[in-house]
């Protein structure tokens, strides 16, 4: 376990690097073990100091849910993070690459909950009560660590890699929707480029609102009322560059989309 001083040091490398639009070497090498326990605390240091700046937490998200992405980033294990109002772009806006490192889109469904989840004891019946509606979505992660290439602490640490994300602005009821069986697919330009299903996500995106409940449970963290959360990735991420169009269509939840400058 490390101590808080160098915990605080880890984040401030992650700061920085965000900061400065310099990726920063992985926090996994010739430093000491970083736990998971450590990762997730170093997450929170810098969580806290965006919301004492004036950000506030909407949510979380999910992560490392794909068989794609895990293997893309040799990970085993989901993981989560937290969403910030900050990281919001308005359906069919503008998102600024300059303002990012090493952006990737990946569409995904997100769930709004009209009633709270306290685990751990969450299940799939109690997601689906608790959610008040879906929307498709766009997560764009971004990584602090150069050239992605990240341990499952890594990941952690960084906010599970965390960046700017897209909702659809018509709310669509998940009763009679069987989330495991929706097509998604992603358009870059007008071509597609990512196509996968709500299977991809832990077998049903429900799978991984209810890991997080659970998760988040063991830790003494609810998810409440009103919260956003990106439930993972349904297919492969794809590079942005300026000038991409992205937009994702999931059968029966709709689309969604922005523009990159």
């Amino acid at each position: 376990m490390l101590s808080d001083r160098h915990r605080a040091g880890l984040a401030e490398r992650l700061w920085q690097a965000e900061q400065t639009r310099t990726a920063c070497a992985p926090l996994v090498g010739d430093e000491a073990v970083i736990s998971t326990t450590d990762a997730y605390a170093i997450q929170s240091i810098n969580l806290s100091r965006r919301v004492e700046l004036g950000a506030r937490i909407v949510g979380r998200k999910v992560g490392l849910t794909s068989d794609a992405i895990q293997r893309w980033l040799g990970v085993d294990r989901p993981d989560f993070g937290g969403l910030l109002n900050t990281m919001e772009i308005p359906d069919g806006g503008l998102l600024r690459l300059d303002g990012l490192l090493q952006p990737r889109a990946e569409g995904e469904i997100a769930f709004v909950l009209g009633d709270d989840l306290i685990g751990p004891g969450v299940t799939v019946a109690d997601v689906l009560s608790a959610t008040d509606f879906v929307l498709p979505a766009i997560e764009v992660i971004d990584s602090r660590i150069a050239n992605w290439k990240i341990t499952f602490a890594d990941t952690v640490a960084d906010n599970a890699s965390s960046g700017r994300f897209v909702l659809g602005t018509t709310p669509v009821s998940i009763e009679d929707l069987e989330l495991g069986l929706v097509g998604m697919a992603l358009r870059k330009r007008g071509r597609v480029i990512s196509t996968g299903a709500g299977a991809a996500c832990l077998g049903n995106p429900v799978h991984a609102v209810v890991w997080l409940a659970n998760t988040l449970g063991t830790l003494g963290t609810p998810l409440l009322a009103g919260d956003l959360v990106l439930s993972g990735a349904l297919g492969p991420p794809t590079p942005l560059d300026p000038g991409d169009w992205l937009e994702v269509d999931i059968a029966r939840i709709g689309r969604c989309g922005f523009r990159c400058q």
